[in-house]
């Protein structure tokens, strides 16, 4: 038989740290991986198809989405962007743990197909720490920084429909707070059952 991983969803506040987690939890942390969306917007310099996004065209997307071939998807500044369900599917019957990068609709479809789940919120520790955060991006003038505190406050009310609150105060500790949460749910009996039937089996049969 084989294991079956789990299925993360990872939401946050432009501006929280999510993607700088995300990143450090699956260069530590093995068997876990990323999913890579699909998205019809344009490649932008540096990116690769295949690692940052899968690029289509949005008559392909749309055939995909007809064919429900999606977890979820939304249409974000005019773009389309949605989770292959058949490459998760694959990936956790294979045993490998999932995490999806998406917000907190994003997370509540998957939610509704995969009732098993985890969703994880990544918090800022202050309004004033996400304002500093963004303005050190130095991508944004004052009216988009604006815009983006509002939106983020919008986000961060839906906090109460996640099953783990992460606050990203000291890096270190947030990122020991996800490994935890893998850890403790790579150790659910249901999962080491399987991953330890020889050994249970010697033991106990």
């Amino acid at each position: 038989m084989s294991q079956t991983g789990t299925l993360y969803t990872v939401s946050a506040p432009s501006g929280a740290g999510k993607t700088s987690l995300v990143k450090a939890l699956v260069e530590r942390c093995a068997g876990v991986r990323v999913s890579v969306s699909h998205t019809t917007r344009d490649i932008r310099p540096g990116e690769l198809d295949g690692v940052n996004y899968h690029f289509t065209h949005e008559d392909n997307f749309l055939s995909m989405l007809q064919r429900q071939e999606f977890l979820e998807h939304a249409r974000v500044f005019g773009n389309l962007y949605g989770t292959s369900r058949l490459w998760v599917e694959q990936e956790l019957t294979a045993g490998t743990d999932v995490i999806l990068e998406i917000d907190w609709q994003g997370a509540q479809q998957v939610k509704q197909l995969l009732p098993d789940t985890r969703c994880i919120f990544i918090m800022p520790p202050s309004r004033e720490t996400l304002e500093q955060r963004l303005n050190a991006r130095g991508q944004d003038n004052a009216s988009v920084i604006a815009a983006r505190m509002a939106e983020a406050v919008e986000e961060m009310s839906h906090y109460v429909d996640s099953d783990y609150l992460v606050v990203n105060q000291d890096f270190e500790e947030a990122l020991g707070d996800l490994q935890a949460i893998v850890s403790s749910m790579r150790l659910r009996t249901a999962r080491q059952s399987q991953v330890l039937q020889p050994m249970l089996a010697d033991l106990v049969g």
